[in-house]
């Protein structure tokens, strides 16, 4: 399934997200920093990188998410202190990335360095309902482990 989404460049020097290859789950976002800056981030540090852009999603059913990139993460412990960003179909704002090192040494995040992505999947928004009941299950309330490892 194919969605369009529109991207506006906020600031010189942003560079449009693609796909690397045509298996790509998701798109690559890179650092816009001055062109002579860069960030050094220190183990242990969380900071937030901007993109340069901003997104327009098709609908409320569509968000994207903002994952790690996992050769950043096995090579250098850079990870996002969030765990997953999330971009809702209604935020305009500049991309920021937060990232965190885990690593034991500094890590130096330049402009143009890729250093997220980002995928597009559909969402599905509850109705939820108030209960005082909830069926029973085989596993029940058992969870942490529950199910063995």
């Amino acid at each position: 399934m194919d969605i369009q989404v529109k991207v506006k460049i906020l600031k010189d020097g942003a560079i449009l997200p693609q796909y690397e290859t045509n298996g790509s789950a998701g798109v690559d976002l890179h650092a816009c920093l001055d062109h002579a800056a860069e960030i050094l981030l220190e183990p242990g540090q969380v900071a937030k990188i901007p993109t340069g852009l901003a997104l327009e999603l098709p609908n409320s059913g569509v968000v994207a998410l903002v994952m790690a990139r996992s050769g950043l993460a096995a090579k250098h412990g850079l990870d996002l202190a969030n765990g997953v960003g999330v971009i809702d179909s209604d935020y305009r704002g500049e991309l920021q990335v937060l990232v965190r090192n885990l690593g034991e040494v500094p890590f130096r995040i330049r402009h143009g360095q890729r250093i997220a992505q980002m995928l597009f999947m559909p969402i599905i928004q509850a109705q939820l309902e108030r209960t005082e009941e909830l069926s029973e299950t085989e596993r029940g309330s058992g969870g942490f482990g529950s199910t063995g490892i």
